[in-house]
């Protein structure tokens, strides 16, 4: 889950001009019910993408009667060649804390590609896109700021504790009058069966990545009849919401494996390779840290920043989602190249705006005593540490959030058809999570993405023209087609250090 308390960034609400087609005055409004409009995004490449977007409205709480109504934002485009009767596609973002629907103001190139990838969908289905609550650009975006860290000494997991807690109580001080304990991933899976029933749909396909997995596991457990299919990629099962950091580990292994064999990185890589590197720099930093003065660059002034064996092993985990790139931070930091690491670390210890959908999702995700088990006794901790979830489990008792349950949490046998993608070299979503399912799924279809990334399903749609028509014939008709087991990415292009090579090695630094 390296989504741990990741800062999203900040997302400005549209200010859009509702006609409704459906006009419910505000005292009308009962959950359930949707207010939409129809637009049209004009796309440079000349296309006209004919849209719905709205609002949803259900009860924060779901567990209180007469909980207020909260929106949660969402937009529909209909197909044009579906066949009757063809479930539609529901597209669930990940996160979480991921705000899509400003995408259709079309006003970057990123955000006109994102709705060409939606309009492609159509071609077999309905496509419909719904928002998570507490994080939508149709309503609320709930956020509040985390207390700062020291910059003198090593972060620990017990100064982690402390400000996911204090975090905790500034959001019930940034919104008094919000119910933050409705925030669960059961609620948000109820929000999709009320878009599917106030929509008018009998059933849906579910197609997400990452959170936008999880949230789809969490919508077939609670409502398995309405689920006619799904495509799942960088498979986040409901009990993996902390990774094994075994997992995590194999897939960096497999990202050095590569990266030592690569003759750009040849010239710096040390002997044994960049794991060894990483090997060295952990044992380093857990003799003694180091202390590095930096000079801000908004302000001219000077300040130092200590970095310790557990900020290096948050830096192995945050910045590994980007293969390309990371052997060549490991390098720098090996070779005693300090300055770009500690000033992320500086900035990453400042108050900062933090999206709160992401620890109150997580926190009502918890995970089984079984899996916890695991997790603390797990022999990859000595080089990642506990960051991944001691934070989260340390303050859980301040956040308000319920805890779903083994009953939510632990998989059950089911025939809902099922296409997973994971890429082998993701550190986000090991690919451990989707091999794990299998046994679960069984009518279901794994490919795994060698070389791939956190985005397995997207690089199908974008690189592979038979896979991709595969998977859209599968949405359309619900017939799981001859899908290969694994695919081939084209290798990866690392980067290189900044730094002349030097045949030095850093172990005094």
């Amino acid at each position: 889950m390296a989504r741990l308390f990741r800062w999203s960034p900040l997302v400005l609400a549209l200010a859009l001009c509702m006609l409704p087609i459906k006009c419910l005055q505000a005292g009308e409004r009962k959950a359930g019910s949707i207010e939409s409009t129809v637009k049209t995004l004009h796309t440079t490449d000349g296309r006209s993408v004919r849209y719905e977007i709205g609002t949803l409205y259900v009860p924060e709480n779901r567990k209180v009667a007469h909980s207020r109504l909260i929106p949660v934002g969402f937009a529909r485009i209909r197909s044009s060649g579906a066949a009757v009767g063809v479930p539609p596609v529901f597209w669930l973002p990940g996160g979480p804390g991921l705000s899509v629907l400003h995408d259709f103001e079309g006003k970057t190139e990123s955000a006109q590609a994102r709705v060409a990838m939606w309009e492609r969908f159509t071609h077999v289905a309905d496509v419909v896109i719904i928002e998570q609550r507490g994080y939508t650009a149709m309503g609320e975006m709930l956020r509040a700021n985390n207390s700062p860290l020291p910059l003198d000494e090593p972060e620990t997991p017990a100064a982690k504790i402390r400000r996911y807690a204090a975090l905790a109580e500034a959001a019930r001080k940034a919104y008094p009058a919000a119910d933050l304990a409705g925030y669960t991933i059961a609620a948000c899976a109820d929000d999709v069966d009320d878009l599917r029933h106030a929509l008018g749909y009998r059933q849906i396909s579910l197609f997400g990545g990452s959170f936008g997995s999880q949230w789809s596991m969490a919508v077939m457990r609670r409502h398995p009849d309405r689920v006619a299919r799904a495509v799942l990629s960088g498979v986040e099962p409901l009990d993996n919401g902390y990774d094994m950091p075994s997992h995590v580990y194999a897939a960096m292994q497999r990202i050095a494996f590569d990266a030592d064999r690569d003759p750009g990185l040849a010239p710096w890589m040390p002997k044994g390779g960049l794991m060894a590197a990483v090997r060295v720099v952990r044992d380093r930093l857990a003799k003694a840290p180091v202390t590095i003065d930096l000079v801000d660059q908004a302000t001219g002034k000077s300040q130092r920043v200590t970095l310790g064996v557990g900020d290096f092993q948050q830096f192995l985990v945050d910045n590994s989602s980007v293969a390309d790139d990371w052997p060549a931070l490991v390098l720098a930091i090996y070779y005693g190249h300090y300055t770009s690491w500690a000033t992320s670390v500086a900035r990453d210890r400042q108050p900062s705006a933090v999206t709160l959908i992401g620890p109150l999702m997580d926190q009502s995700l918890g995970v089984s005593a079984a899996r916890e088990f695991q997790m603390r006794t797990d022999p990859a901790l000595d080089m990642l540490g506990t960051w991944n979830f001691e934070p989260y489990l340390g303050s859980r008792s301040a956040w308000p959030t319920p805890d779903m349950g083994d009953e939510l949490r632990l998989p059950v046998t089911t025939t809902i058809p099922v296409v997973f993608v994971h890429g082998d070299f993701d550190t986000s979503t090991p690919v451990e999570n989707t091999l794990g399912l299998l046994p679960y799924f069984v009518r279901s279809h794994a490919i795994i993405v060698h070389r791939g990334g956190h985005d397995g399903t997207f690089y199908l749609l974008r690189e592979d023209s038979g896979t991709k028509a595969a998977i859209y014939r599968f949405l359309g008709t619900g017939v799981m087609p001859e899908l290969p087991s694994t695919i081939d990415a084209p290798k990866i292009v690392f980067t290189t250090p900044t730094f002349q090579p030097s045949p030095q090695v850093a172990d005094g630094h």
